[in-house]
């Protein structure tokens, strides 16, 4: 039956496994986003989440006709996904969005990278036919992200009757950024970002910037203008090919805007007060005693700016001895995309640095930074709860939900030192301590004002943060976004 509510992403709501007598099995996925989706499509009556197979296990459930109520698994061929998904969303899209690129060496657009984007295509294509073939008469289909950046320009044209969305869960780059990239392949994303009637982000910032930089004349059979903050509309106008590619056809708009996601309140308690969160927090405890905690939970992803907190924590020992010995770095970094090497030797960089710190100041009975490289979310939330500074200091992020959990379930309450490049600043710079995300020194002294806030004014804050991070919990982002996609 053909659905009236659609999601297209690269992960799905479960994955699958093969036990040893090659039985499948289904496990629902983790984390806020998902949980949060799952619950608004389950209030969509014949709601359809269309995802790629990540795995091998994935890939057999599909041949074998394996199928969960309410989800669609893509069985892309793997040398085609890993160029995708890898070759240009991890190592390209990313890197643009993110400004993660070392100029004078990247990037380098060549003839390798035309085959990956080739790819690229052929892999939002497929979710496109996907999406064509499923979506019911004017229904509604919501894209999500970087990696199906094209599919909303694809399928209308497949589909010109369905009303269509896309988010962008990263920043949107700059004009120069976007410049850097080749002018028909910069043209192909905004074809087919433009083919929705919405295009989401997580705050104003990065709509204004694809707004102003990402609407250009002609791109690829569009003519547009775009109208930026400040405007009746906030969006752009723009003139697709004609079906029988003479000119331009009718003059469509695309709005754009923001919908800063935020954590859903009970459910993140909830998970944060499980048996297995108490043993770890305890054990941490037993482990810490009563110094002061600087925490951060992090993948080792470029953007993070992992090894300039550890240089600022490290300025602070020098700059305030008066910390040594009182206060300990719970530093967890979660090794990410190890498959690039470029994010492995980061990985290798941020434990290398622990160590030298821990070298530096560590005594017999005191060792400053306490690293952890499992992704052990249990141990997460016990550091949420037992943080008594949290630090976020990203050169770049879309939102950063971290920031917006810790003050969540924080028990005493901890004070957030943000930088102005995480996505939540324009959320909660009011009650934070901001940081430009590449001052080190200024990075440290706002540490060192946030270890000697006193417990009030630090509890207040935390209750602050904690509102303005739960206005836009998982599920009513979702049906927001739903909801202005109706004719």
């Amino acid at each position: 039956m053909a659905s009236q509510v659609l999601v297209a992403a690269n992960r799905g709501p479960l994955s699958y496994t093969i036990d040893a007598e090659g039985g499948l099995s289904a496990r629902r996925g983790g984390g806020g986003l998902v949980s949060g989706l799952s619950a608004a499509l389950a209030e969509q009556p014949g709601a359809l989440w269309i995802c790629a197979a990540l795995s091998e296990a994935d890939r057999e459930a599909v041949r074998r006709g394996v199928a969960e109520p309410g989800v669609r698994m893509l069985d892309i061929d793997p040398t085609v996904y890993d160029a995708a998904y890898n070759g240009i969303a991890n190592s390209v899209l990313w890197f643009t969005h993110h400004h993660l690129y070392d100029v004078p060496r990247e990037p380098v657009f060549d003839a390798e990278f035309r085959r990956r984007w080739e790819a690229y295509v052929a892999y939002n294509e497929s979710f496109a036919r996907a999406l064509a073939q499923e979506a019911a008469e004017g229904a509604r289909v919501l894209v999500q992200d970087y990696h199906l950046a094209l599919v909303p320009g694809q399928l209308r044209e497949l589909r010109p009757d369905l009303r269509i969305g896309h988010f962008t869960h990263t920043p949107w780059a700059s004009p120069e950024f976007m410049g850097m990239l080749p002018d028909d392949i910069r043209s192909q994303l905004v074809w087919g970002m433009l083919g929705a009637d919405r295009l989401g982000f997580h705050t104003w910032a990065w709509a204004a910037n694809f707004i102003s930089g990402g609407t250009i004349e002609d791109a690829r059979g569009i003519a547009a203008g775009s109208f930026p903050a400040g405007t009746p509309e906030r969006g752009v106008w723009h003139r697709r090919t004609a079906p029988d590619g003479r000119g331009y056809g009718k003059r469509q708009f695309t709005e754009v805007t923001s919908y800063p996601l935020g954590v859903d309140a009970d459910e993140l308690r909830a998970l944060a007060h499980r048996p297995e969160v108490d043993e770890k927090l305890a054990g941490l405890r037993a482990e810490v005693g009563d110094l002061k905690t600087i925490a951060r939970v992090d993948r080792t992803e470029l953007s993070k700016n992992i090894l300039r907190g550890l240089l600022a924590y490290r300025e602070l020992l020098t700059v305030h001895p008066e910390w040594r010995g009182r206060v300990v770095h719970l530093a967890s970094a979660y090794p990410s995309r190890q498959d690039l090497a470029v994010y492995r030797a980061y990985t290798e960089s941020v434990r290398e640095l622990a160590a030298e710190i821990n070298e530096e100041f560590g005594t017999a009975d005191w060792q400053p930074v306490l690293v952890s490289v499992q992704d052990d979310f249990a141990r997460s939330l016990a550091v949420y709860r037992m943080a008594d500074v949290a630090l976020v200091n990203p050169v770049r992020d879309g939102m950063n939900l971290v920031a917006k959990e810790i003050p969540v379930v924080s028990e005493a309450g901890c004070a957030l030192v943000l930088s102005t490049g995480a996505g939540a600043y324009e959320e909660l710079r009011a009650d934070a301590l901001t940081v430009n995300p590449y001052d080190v020194s200024a990075t440290a002294e706002a540490l060192h004002a946030a270890l000697a806030m006193p417990d009030g004014e630090r509890a207040e804050r935390t209750k602050r943060l904690a509102a303005a991070a739960t206005a836009l919990p998982p599920a009513a982002w979702f049906s927001a976004q739903l909801a202005d996609l109706l004719p």
